[in-house]
Formats: structure tokens, sequence, C-alpha cells
């Protein structure tokens, strides 16, 4: 059943709403990324700030379970904020909770870096209360982000339109890395190490920590507030989505009014048709309809973010330990706090702008001609590929440090040209109008779940100083992204169709479509008439 709004918005034009539209919801994924490793810049700053022991002579380190909490709390707030966002938006609609997200992302990104504390431990539980909360908000973006913008693009850009949003996070990467390597080499200018005092003690202290470090890692952290205040008003502006308020709140007349004046197009209320449209998919989440229609794509989106999620956080936050290893940092004995924050911000730079960063941006401009599931297979088998060879000649590439480097930067590319966007894509287009947000915050719950397991488990494991621990972690890791290729057959190829024939709102068979791996349009042969 053709609803003249929904034909309107699937055979729109590409247009300058929809350029608008791509930047506003990126610029909060950019924020959400900087926030999320800009930490992984400066965590190793804060152990030779805070936990420095003059009696073992050498810079001060996070102990093991603290590092681990000071990088993954972020992610706990994160799985929480996307479960509770996501089934607002749903509830309360896309645009009255989208704003909430950002306001939260502002006061903790700086309250973090005004972390307060008479003693080493209060300021890190201080950090991790505020990161808590940061997450939480940017849990918000991801299903808001996605849905509104499935929800506002045409059928033959969509993808390439929601991939381009997420592609800010490759942006957000390069940031936090750039950020942290000027601030440190202007602080490095401004403050250069002292000399070495007659006490072997003291002269390690001297050299492993500049006093005013500690202002260092509170602006890295702060900064990332701006780029979402920047964006808050432009948020407000938006109107509801025409799908959120014709489908869920039903008022056909309003629906046609907003995307008409967005369109700049003239579109026809058809209140009848709608109140058809609604009565055919009242079916709640929870129900064997649901599950019949859609189980089998939502367990294929979680399990798929949750596996592709352990790879990808285990390397993007256990990378400042591998960057030694890859001949890009020098050892922490061989230099001073703030020229250790600009190596290693340097390396990660390098990293994210030859490896991470054009991932993103291949997704972007090839998801609508090789489809979501072809990039998702081909880059969870990429990514096994390289990281089971970096296991396997692990000491030979010791000894070889570029291609090393070109290895561990080709397991980014195609995890961004890859799994990455394209589990962020597929929920966004997979599911009903009435619970579009909810399941994808289901699915990216999921997905934090995996960070959870590479930040606890994995960076833990890697922490330990065994013998062998990077070469059995990539094996490990490797092994999650074969099972990730396996589990992509549950989703369906979802490109070049409406969201309602994809979902069968319409009326069309897709939900029992399963595994169907090509865009062939279902509807027209298995369609019911209300």
């Amino acid at each position: 059943m053709a609803i003249a709004v929904l034909h309107a918005l699937d055979s729109a034009r590409t247009q300058w709403y929809h350029i608008t539209a791509i930047v506003i919801a990126g610029m909060g994924f950019f924020t959400d990324a900087y926030d999320l490793f800009c930490i992984s810049t400066v965590s190793k700053l804060l152990g030779r700030l805070y936990y420095y022991n003059p009696s073992t002579g050498k810079p001060g380190k996070l102990p093991v379970n603290v590092n681990n909490f000071v990088i993954g709390v972020a992610l706990i707030g994160t799985l929480s904020g996307q479960l509770v966002f996501g089934y607002l938006g749903d509830k309360l609609g896309r645009k009255k909770v989208y704003g909430i997200t950002l306001i939260m992302m502002v006061v903790c990104a700086i309250c973090s870096g005004l972390s307060f504390g008479s003693s080493a431990g209060s300021v890190m539980t201080t950090l991790c209360f505020f990161r808590f909360w940061l997450g939480f908000g940017i849990g918000g973006d991801y299903p808001l982000s996605a849905t509104i913008m499935s929800e506002y693009a045409n059928k033959m850009t969509r993808g390439m339109f929601i991939a381009a949003v997420f592609a800010m996070q490759g942006v957000g990467i390069i940031f936090a890395g750039l950020v942290s390597m000027i601030l440190s080499k202007i602080f490095l200018n401004m403050y250069p190490a002292p000399a070495f005092s007659d006490s072997p003690a003291d002269s390690s202290h001297v050299l492993s920590t500049q006093p005013q470090a500690d202002y260092l890692w509170r602006i890295v952290l702060m900064l990332g507030a701006l780029p979402a205040l920047v964006t808050f008003y432009w948020r407000m502006k938006m109107p509801e989505t025409g799908r959120y308020t014709a489908l869920i709140e039903g008022n056909a007349k309003q629906a046609a009014a907003d995307m008409g004046k967005v369109l700049e197009i003239e579109i026809q209320a058809e209140q009848d048709k709608l109140a058809q449209f609604k009565a055919a998919n009242e079916y709640p989440l929870l129900s064997k309809e649901f599950f019949r229609r859609h189980g089998k794509h939502l367990i294929g989106t979680t399990t798929t973010w949750f596996l592709l999620d352990i790879a990808f956080y285990s390397q993007n936050l256990t990378q400042k330990d591998i960057f030694p290893v890859m001949g890009l940092t020098q050892k922490p004995e061989d230099v001073n706090a703030l020229r250790e924050v600009f190596e290693t911000s340097r390396a990660m730079f390098v990293i994210a702008f030859f490896g991470t960063f054009p991932g993103y941006w291949f997704t972007v401009f090839f998801i609508e001609k090789l489809g979501r599931f072809k990039i998702q297979l081909m880059g969870f088998f990429m990514m096994s590929l390289f990281m089971a060879i970096i296991g396997a000649k692990y000491h030979d590439l010791k000894q070889n440090k570029f291609m090393f480097g070109t290895l561990y930067g080709l397991t980014f590319f195609f995890a961004n040209f890859g799994p990455n966007s394209t589990t962020f894509v597929l929920p966004a287009e997979l599911f009903p109008t009435r619970v579009r947000s909810t399941c994808h915050a289901l699915s990216a719950a999921a997905g934090k779940a995996g960070a959870m397991v590479g930040a606890f488990g994995v960076q833990y494991y890697t922490l330990s100083g065994k013998p062998g621990v990077i070469q059995k972690a990539m094996f490990f890791l490797a092994f999650t992204n074969m099972l990730g290729f396996f589990f992509t057959f549950l989703v369906t190829e979802t490109k070049g169709r409406s969201l309602e024939e994809i979902s069968g709102e319409d009326g069309g068979g897709d939900h029992e479509a399963g595994t169907q791996m090509t865009g062939t349009n279902t509807s027209a042969t298995t369609a019911t008439p209300y």
C-alpha cells in the first residue's frame, strides 16, 4: 500500500537537506569517537601522574584493573544509553530525545576534564563516574542517528547516507590522535624535560613527568564537548521524521506538511490509508509475530555486531601497547611523559589516517554497488586473515616494522570497509518503524557488550605480560571474526528497497525471505491486500 509521504521520501532526489542531515547526525558520531578513543592517548599519562612509586625508579603505570576501568567504563555507559535512548526514541519520538544525548556529552566531557580528588584513587573514581555518563549520552546517538538518517533518506542512497554518518567516527578517531599530538607538542615546547638530578629515583621521576602534564589530559578530554555544543542548535531545528509522525503518531497531515517543507514539494495527506497501514502492523516487539517476521534478522544483527566489536575495540584500545612492538613509540623508560603522549598520539593518528579512515569512506562509496551483505562478509574474512597472519608470523614481524604496521593497518581498513560500518547500517533498515530505534539499540548494545569483552578481557590479557599474549590474542580475534562471517548469513540484503518493503510493513513478504542475499523485490509476488 503506497502512502504518499513515504513514497515521496523514497523517491526524493538528493538535495541540500540530506547533506545537512548527514552533517548534523555525523557530528554526533565525530564527538562519540573522539570521546571514546581520546582516553587511549592519555591513559599512560594518568599512570605517570598518579601512580608513580619512587622505590621502583620507573615511570608510574596505571594498575591493570584501574586501566581497564578508566578505558572501559564509558563502554558500560554506552551500552546502557543505547538501550534507554533506543527505547525512548520509539516511544517519545526521535527528535525529542536527540538533543538530550548532546547535552549529556557536553556536560560530562567537561566534567571528565575537571575530575577532582585528594588521592589518585579518588581522581580516577571521579573520572570514571563522569565517563560513564558521557558514554550514556554517546549510547543514545547510535540508534537515534541511524534511525533518523534511514527515515530521511531515499531508497537508492539510504545505505550511503547512513554509512556517511557513521564514517564521521573515523574522523573523530583521527582528531583524537591529532588533537592529543598537537597539544602534547605544544606542552613539550613550553615545558621541556628537566635535566637529571643526582638521585636515580628522583631523576627517573623528573624524566617521567612534567607537572604541567596534569593540564594536558584534562584539556584533551574537555575538548570533546566542543563539536557537540556546536551541533546542538541544528539538531533542535530538525523536524521529526515523516515516518515516525505518520506511522507511529498516526498524523498523516503533519507528516505531509513537515516532509513537504523539507523536500520542497507538495505531499498529499492520506489519513485513511495510514489507518489501514497502522492496523496491519500493530504487533509488539515481544510477540510471536515479531519473531516470526524478524527474529532471524535480530539474531543476525546482534551476534555480528557483538563479534565485530570484540575485535574492533580490542584493536583500538590496546594499540597503545602494540605501538612499541611495532617500533612506532619508544619504551616508557626512555621518554618523558609528554613525549610519550606525543608519540602515542602520533602513532594513533598515522594508523587511523592510513588504515581506519579510508575504510569508512570505501564503504560509503561502494555500499550501494556491492551491497551491505557482500561488504560485511568480505570485511570479516579479511580481518580474520590478517589477524591470523600477525599471530602466526608475530616474531618475524617484530623484525619488520613496516610489514607489521601494514598488516595491522589493513585489519583496521577491512573492519571499516566491512562489518564496523555495515553492522551500523543494517539494523536501521531491517526492522519496522515502530521498533526500529529499539532494535538498532539492541544490536548496538550487543556490540558494546563485545567491546567490553575487548576492554576488560582481551586488554587485561595483553597487559598481563605473559609470553606470547599478543600472538594468542590475535588468533582469538581471528576466530571471532570468522564466527562473524558465518553469522552474517542470518541477515538479508537491503539495498534498493524501501524500508517498508524490507520490513514487510507494506504487506510484502521480505520477513519470510530469511537469508535472501540479493536485492530482488519479493513483495510483488507475496503481497496481500488489506
